[in-house]
């Protein structure tokens, strides 16, 4: 039950270059974003080196209308920016990361896709050479999580309190096959597209949780990997912001819980209720309906 367990490091921007040309992997970078001027110009400014060297071949910040020129900062940086209202706009208003992610993944046309977070301080190419390596140079590995220690304060592990007292305890009583996974609310993640297709979409906080189950459902532990990233930092939230991130989270896999018959509430809760919306996998969707407004989409 336990996932192979990498660090960055095992994966240089050179291998994985080489062993893309050798297998011909197309990987797209996707930057959901809101109000992130100041970090993701320098994020994608550390991007581009790896396009140069042939590891990676876009990169693409979903601008979620961001006011403090976000848009702009990261087109001058280099990198391709769509606007979320414009993505599969046949399906309303856009409900946070999760959904971006969605619609994003509807557009891009790799084969590899990798997600990270344009918020991060200090970012470093790594991250992504880190989370494509799996999947370019293991082989049977469909799904990559990031992990690393947070820094809070003067502790070097203090962060990430949502991950630690609701996301891993959840999933170790209700999925203990996943228990290893470190950082399962991390929002660095790289998979196969063929993958993504096929997972619904929790929108908000509940993308993470929601995603790293119904990956696990199709590929198993075996097609999962987690790798070592050392340190993330990024903005840490108040406790007073944290409390319905937790409620999304612990709601989100108690609605997998209940489905995948691993819990049953004989009180009358109504886990969906708390849970967030959810998008559908895009391969449900017919091409027509994808790209006509007028397609029946009732299942979204």
């Amino acid at each position: 039950m336990r996932a192979r367990t990498f660090h960055h490091s095992a994966f240089t921007a050179e291998r994985i270059a080489q062993e893309r040309a050798r297998r011909g992997s197309s990987v797209s970078v996707c930057l959901p974003a809101r109000q992130c001027a100041g970090t993701v110009g320098e994020i994608v400014a550390a991007l581009e080196p790896l396009r140069a060297q042939g590891a990676i071949d876009r990169i693409v910040v979903v601008d979620a209308g961001s006011t403090d020129g976000t848009a702009q900062v990261a087109e001058q940086a280099g990198a391709e920016v769509w606007q979320e209202a414009e993505l599969l706009p046949s399906f309303g208003a856009v409900q946070g990361k999760g959904d971006a992610m969605w619609r994003a993944l509807s557009r891009l046309d790799s084969e590899l896709v990798c997600f990270v977070d344009a918020d991060s301080e200090g970012f470093s190419a790594h991250f992504v050479t880190g989370l494509l390596g799996p999947l370019v140079c293991e082989q049977g590995v469909s799904f990559v999580k990031a992990f690393y220690k947070r820094p809070l304060g003067d502790s070097d592990e203090g962060g990430g309190r949502v991950n630690h007292l609701a996301a891993r305890p959840a999933l170790a009583l209700l999925y203990p096959e996943l228990a290893e996974i470190r950082q399962p609310l991390a929002g660095e993640v790289a998979a196969r597209r063929e993958l993504l297709e096929l997972l619904p979409f929790a929108t908000g906080y509940g993308v993470e949780t929601a995603m790293l189950i119904d990956a696990w459902r199709e590929v198993g532990i075996d097609g999962i990997a987690q790798v070592d990233l050392d340190r993330h930092r990024n903005h840490h939230q108040p406790l007073s912001a944290l409390a319905p991130m937790a409620q999304t989270v612990l709601a989100t896999t108690l609605a997998r819980a209940q489905r995948d018959e691993r819990a049953t509430f004989s009180a009358p809760i109504d886990v969906l209720a708390h849970a967030p919306l959810e998008r559908p996998p895009l391969a449900s969707l017919a091409q027509a309906a994808i790209g006509d407004p007028r397609g029946d989409e009732r299942d979204a």
